[in-house]
């Protein structure tokens, strides 16, 4: 499933660590500020750092579950 901009509905990048499109980033903070977002929400990514807190599925195998 694509993500969609929170703005305008454009279809973007499933690997986008933001969910807004360039366009509508730009003129919500201007291109300035939308880049320096953009930079460090991917230098949180590539840390690790993004999804923390995040609530997400997990398989637990048979032997955890008999505990």
């Amino acid at each position: 499933m694509a993500k969609k901009c929170i703005y305008c509905k454009a279809e973007i990048s499933d690997e986008s660590v933001i969910d807004f499109c360039e366009r509508c980033g730009h003129g919500v903070w201007g291109k300035k500020m939308f880049d320096t977002i953009v930079n460090n929400m991917n230098k949180a990514r590539d840390a690790g750092n993004l999804n923390q807190g995040s609530v997400s599925e997990i398989e637990i195998s048979k032997e955890t579950r008999k505990k």
